[in-house]
């Protein structure tokens, strides 16, 4: 008898949409580096958003998982409008 570990990936998020906003972190830093902050603030507020909409929409059946539906998607609909907000209040600060 094996007594190989519980692996909690195994049921967890999908690889390929993984990918996919680990591909907008990129692009985020590449924007940031070539001096678009503005830019670099969108893609990286709207992946947070989609990741936690995606969520809240498919439940158990989201790509996306990283704890509880509840969590994932405040975690990422908070941090996508924190982060935007943010930023707007630095660029109402140098008027």
């Amino acid at each position: 008898m094996s007594n190989h570990p519980y692996v909690s990936e195994d049921r967890e998020g999908k690889p390929w949409f993984e990918w996919a906003v680990a591909a907008c972190v990129v692009l985020c830093a590449v924007a940031a580096i070539l001096g678009h902050e503005m830019a670099a603030t969108a893609i990286i507020a709207v992946a947070a958003i989609a990741t936690g909409v995606v969520r809240l929409v498919m439940r158990e059946r989201s790509p996306w998982k990283v704890r509880s539906v509840a969590f994932d998607s405040i975690i990422g609909i908070g941090f996508g409008i924190g982060v935007m907000l943010l930023f707007l209040s630095i660029r109402l600060l140098s008027f």
